[in-house]
């Protein structure tokens, strides 16, 4: 987003202030835009004065990184599901030790491209491994600490495949049935926990898809706000 488009948003973001110390997930199908909005929401909140920490899942830690080659690698065909499941809590379980709690700790904004979330969709929803038996691991990964919220950018499967690079990693080669599994996944996720869980519409323009992603954050904090301080209904 350039410094034009974002000036008279921020004059709009004071609420963001009170995002410091919380950790926000970004999530969605592969094709979904959003790391386009990941990047945005990150340069617009560093505008309003945050501290913001961005970490990326599989990845964000040197150990982390590794493990992330032999998850995309197309040559890792045989992987099997529940291997692959272990190997991204096993990347998430240093990044959250080692990036994620220092952190919140010190009172950043944590923004992460994918968490706990991707895996219920892909290995849970879309490869058929039991979500408690997902959840009992990612227990374990996270020492049971959990994003505040989750954005989920929802897109319609044919919108998003036409979207993706032809150069497809591993994950991305597995075909439309496994991925509209995944949207799937991610929409019964909203409605479980929907109190810290938000759905943007990703079919549309990124600048729409912007101001839906500021409006769904803020709208969560609001309410966040107003049950910490027991007016909330």
């Amino acid at each position: 987003m350039s410094a034009p488009d974002i000036a008279p948003t921020v004059a709009d973001t004071a609420w963001m202030s009170s995002l410091g110390g919380c950790f926000v997930v970004f999530d969605g199908p592969d094709g979904s835009g959003k790391s386009t909005q990941f990047r945005r929401f990150a340069d617009i909140a560093r505008a309003t004065g945050l501290e913001v920490v961005e970490v990326r899942e599989p990845g964000g830690t040197a150990i982390g990184e590794k493990i992330r080659a032999i998850l995309l690698d197309p040559a890792n065909a045989e992987m099997t599901t529940r291997s692959e499941m272990l190997l991204y809590m096993a990347s998430r379980a240093q990044l959250y030790e080692q990036r994620i709690a220092p952190a919140i700790a010190a009172g950043a904004l944590v923004l992460a491209d994918r968490f706990v979330s991707s895996t219920l969709a892909y290995q849970g929803t879309a490869g058929g491994i039991d979500e408690e038996e997902i959840l009992a691991v990612g227990k374990v990964a996270t020492g049971n600490h959990w994003p505040d919220l989750t954005v989920v950018f929802d897109v319609d499967t044919d919108v998003a495949m036409k979207r993706l690079s032809p150069l497809l990693d591993r994950m991305e080669q597995k075909g439309m049935d496994f991925h509209a599994r995944v949207r799937s996944g991610y929409l019964a996720q909203a409605m479980r926990w929907a109190h810290r869980y938000a759905v943007v519409n990703a079919s549309v323009a990124p600048d729409a898809v912007t101001h839906g992603l500021l409006d769904a954050v803020a709208t969560w904090t609001a309410q966040r706000l107003a049950t910490r301080s027991g007016t909330h209904k």
